[in-house]
């Protein structure tokens, strides 16, 4: 019997989905107990903590459906599933969407250069071999 042999590239993906799934919940329980031990990481982004703060107790609930949608991508990725496929893509998407969304708005500034660095979509998913 023949071993499928992941493509590192999805393996790529797979662990920064994984590792999408850490991020967001660990923000998601750094907004429900504010002024715990993890307070300091808003350091990185202190815009982010006021923006989700604007958003109100449904922050928590967002967060938490962002890190389960993380966490089914990266194992559908690491098994193959075509599922985890359309979710991984359905996920980078909606990405994209909000970062074009906020350089036409003008709300976030920095997400110009993510639109910028994002590749032209080729038309064909999964790619051809």
């Amino acid at each position: 019997m023949p071993s499928k042999i992941r493509p590192s590239g999805i393996t790529a993906l797979s662990i920064f989905f994984a590792a999408g799934t850490v991020i967001s919940l660990t923000c998601a329980v750094a907004l429900l107990f504010p002024g715990s031990f993890l307070e300091p990481m808003w350091r990185l982004n202190p815009r982010a903590r006021d923006a989700f703060g604007g958003i109100g107790t449904w922050v928590v609930v967002l967060m938490l459906t962002v890190s389960v949608a993380c966490a089914l991508a990266s194992r559908g990725l690491w098994r193959g599933r075509p599922w985890g496929y359309r979710l991984a893509v359905g996920i980078l998407v909606v990405n994209l969407l909000g970062d074009v969304t906020n350089v036409i708005l003008g709300t976030e500034p920095r997400a110009r250069s993510a639109c910028r660095s994002s590749p032209p979509s080729s038309g064909s998913w999964p790619p051809r071999r």
